[in-house]
């Protein structure tokens, strides 16, 4: 039962402005207690205090949703922290909810933040005392006096503060309160400084060695009064100086000012993107008393892979730190600049591999439920859940107005289909069926005879093959087109597996297929000459058996005539190996997977990067940069190649009529090149494990594991075989 419901939400006098307020409650305990919860919950963030001790360890709480339709509250047992006497103190920041989040958006929903909380304490005597959040409760000015999302914060040391003002009731909903369904996040890991720079500009710069997202604790000894500001970056510049113009408006600074003596300050109410930290002080510093603390949401780590090639090891190195870094209560587009939203797009781009590389069962329930929430009544996903942007709602569904996109809004599929893929979760794929429906439902309706060729799409994003677009040189339609098979495929499937009626999609497929073909495959070419094109054309199966090989050999032409590299953006990179793969040129798959000059993934692992970059030259080899307004050196997006190492390269794939690898299939892909490979997967069975190894002879070895409970079909150089639960050796 919830006691928060008998609660208020309170927030501090408006004119406090920017300044982070806290709020107070003291009260005595009645007797001895059997047991005692906190439920509490905020508009903005909050760090709650019980006699001094933090409540919980939920950095960030209550966490980032669609706050119009519903917020988080979390719960705590305190009965260990209950005395005689208690003071119940929680400072709430500004957060998502009060801060200008998105550009042009409909944030901040509310000048100033609120607070709601209930202590339900029960008693051993069978009494019972529920202290809820109203007008008894005081407030303060905190000794935060800033802080926002983008803004970064500002705190005094030297402020006590003074509660000497009453709270006052501030009106909102409080049916939309509900309990925790995401991972909390959490501070995670502790990384210590690598070095301290000084920069040709004589600027004083700690290198802590990893792109990461989290704040940074700081050991002072100074007097009242003295002052440290750190400001953050993922880079230093071509000349060493310290660079962070890519954060766009985002101020990014912590700032604080010392109480005197010895202390340890870390921000309580914000986050940062950064590798590097410039400090500007008059006091001495030592790069040994500061700490980066790494926060994302605590998912369990399922997926490891490992190669006999160093530099293939650091990309995957770099993907788990990219998903880590983003994965912070929402899958973000990006940690570091003015953005940090939960792009559809790159969440259809990713979400197979994030659920290879950490159990992401909660995470993706609670962000598709939100998707739920967001989704128009036509159907139309909107570009980024939480849903920040003001659109045309009444436009209609051909209108370029409204920012709908193919591959981005086909995260209504994608994401639940590979969810039920991963976990098994029938129930939940049940729940997400009418969101996928209704995305082919507006899709059919922005559509003319299976084509669909209306509205605005972001296209092949930050493809290279047309410098004057971020869009890329393929057609938008083709793309929005295939995405829309693509889709009815999934809802067709998914229809099939709940029992449901599949007929209506089934009877789709092949009009869509025919509109593909006849407007944009031409004889042996596509009618967009692009990698992305025939990637889509030959993975999503539009193309007849009659086409496949001469759609084929453009694409080889095609990766041949740039020097073996590629030039696919956020649609068609997640499928290029795999295409490869299926047309049987995976020894061009490998020749892309090792390339090391731009374009490539080796390319940013190279020039020193420690999570994916968002464009494939975010860097040049001069140490020129590519833009300062659009460029993020932690994008997972690119990172999706891993999905290929867990699947293809080491051949573990889950079977569609067994989810959640109750029956699954081993299918190795070995080469010379790679020299050996490595995935371990932990599932709900068990680890499945599969390993191969090629000696100085070229021949091949095997491994892997099968859990109990389970069953594969594995294929070891083209010969296919059923086993049971077991560990296996071959050579």
């Amino acid at each position: 039962m919830s006691h928060i419901e008998k609660a208020k939400f309170i927030s501090a006098p408006p004119e406090w402005g920017e300044r982070v307020p806290k709020f107070k409650k003291e009260f005595k305990r009645r007797g001895t207690v059997l047991r005692a919860k906190l439920e509490i919950s905020a508009l903005g963030v909050y760090e709650a205090m019980l006699n001094g001790v933090r409540v919980g360890d939920f950095i960030m709480a209550p966490g980032w949703t669609e706050y119009e339709k519903r917020i988080q509250y979390q719960t705590y047992d305190v009965s260990d922290l209950l005395k005689d006497d208690n003071v119940l103190t929680v400072g709430v920041g500004h957060g998502w909810f009060c801060s200008n989040v998105g550009s042009a958006g409909k944030y901040p929903l509310s000048p100033y933040p609120a607070l709601i909380a209930s202590l339900y304490i029960e008693y051993e005597n069978g009494d019972a005392q529920n202290i809820v959040t109203d007008e008894s409760w005081s407030a303060a000015k905190s000794e935060t006096l800033y802080s926002t999302i983008y803004g970064g914060e500002t705190a005094d040391g030297r402020i006590t503060p003074e509660f000497n003002t009453s709270a006052r009731i501030f009106d909102y909903d409080t049916k939309k309160l509900f309990p925790t369904e995401g991972e909390y996040v959490r501070e995670i890991e502790r990384l210590a400084a690598k070095k301290l720079i000084i920069t040709p500009k004589g600027e004083r710069v700690i290198d802590f060695g990893q792109n990461l997202t989290g704040y940074v604790e700081m050991r002072l000894c100074g007097k009242a009064g003295d002052k440290i500001s750190l400001s953050t970056a993922e880079i230093l510049d071509g000349d060493g100086n310290f660079y962070n113009k890519n954060y766009r408006a985002a101020r990014s600074l912590t700032e604080y000012i010392l109480k005197g003596g010895e202390e340890t300050f870390k921000p309580k109410y914000t986050f940062f993107g950064f590798r590097y930290i410039k400090v500007d002080t008059s006091m001495d510093i030592d790069p040994d008393n500061f700490t980066a603390i790494v926060l994302h949401s605590d998912m369990k780590r399922t997926g490891y892979f490992t190669s006999g090639n160093e530099k293939i090891n650091k990309l995957y190195k770099n993907v788990i730190w990219g998903q880590r870094g983003n994965f912070l209560d929402i899958p973000t587009d990006c940690p570091q600049r003015d953005e940090r939203l939960g792009w559809t797009g790159d969440v259809q781009v990713f979400c197979r591999t994030a659920m290879l590389n950490f159990d992401c069962r909660n995470f993706f329930k609670k962000w598709l439920r939100d998707l739920a929430l967001c989704q128009y009544e036509d159907g139309a996903v909107p570009r980024v859940v939480p849903n920040v942007v003001n659109e045309n709602t009444d436009a209609s569904p051909k209108s370029p107005e409204r920012r709908h996109s193919s591959a981005w809004g086909d995260v209504a599929t994608v994401c639940p289909f590979e969810y039920y893929m991963a976990y098994g979760d029938v129930g939940f794929l049940r729940e997400m069926f009418p969101v996928m429906k209704k995305w082919v439902g507006f899709i059919e309706s922005a559509s003319e005879n299976g084509l669909w060729n209306s509205g605005f799409h972001f296209g092949d994003w930050l493809a290279l093959d047309n410098a004057a677009d971020k869009c890329g040189a393929t057609d938008k339609h083709l793309i929005a087109t295939a995405f829309y098979f693509h889709s009815v495929g999934l809802t067709a499937k998914t229809a099939r597996i709940l029992g449901e009626d599949s007929s209506h999609y089934d009877a789709l497929l092949p009009k869509i297929k025919k509109a593909f073909r006849e407007s944009f495959i031409k004889g042996s070419r596509m009618t967009s000459d692009t990698q992305t094109a025939y990637v889509l054309a030959l993975h999503f199966d539009l193309a007849e058996d009659s086409e496949r090989d001469a759609l084929k050999n453009r694409l080889i032409e095609l990766i041949e005539s740039r020097s073996d590299t590629l030039t696919t953006g956020f649609v068609g990179t997640p499928f290029l190996l795999d295409t490869l793969c299926e047309v049987g040129r995976s020894d061009k798959a490998y020749t892309l997977l090792l390339q090391e000059k731009f374009p490539s993934w080796l390319y940013s692992v190279n020039m020193g990067a420690t999570t994916i970059w968002e464009h494939w030259d975010g860097i040049n080899e001069n140490g020129e940069i590519w833009s300062e307004n659009m460029n993020s050196f932690n994008h997972y997006a690119y990172g999706s190649v891993a999905s290929w190492l867990y699947r293809t390269v080491c051949g573990i794939k889950y079977d569609e009529f067994a989810p959640g690898y109750k029956h699954f299939y081993i299918e190795p892909l070995p080469s010379v090149l790679l020299g050996s490979a490595k995935a371990r997967l932990l599932t709900d069975f068990g680890e499945i494990v599969s390993e191969w190894k090629c000696d100085t002879g070229g021949k091949i070895s095997y491994y892997f594991e099968i859990p109990e409970g389970t069953c594969a079909t594995v294929t070891l150089d083209g010969i296919t075989k059923e086993y049971k639960a077991g560990k296996y050796s071959f050579r």
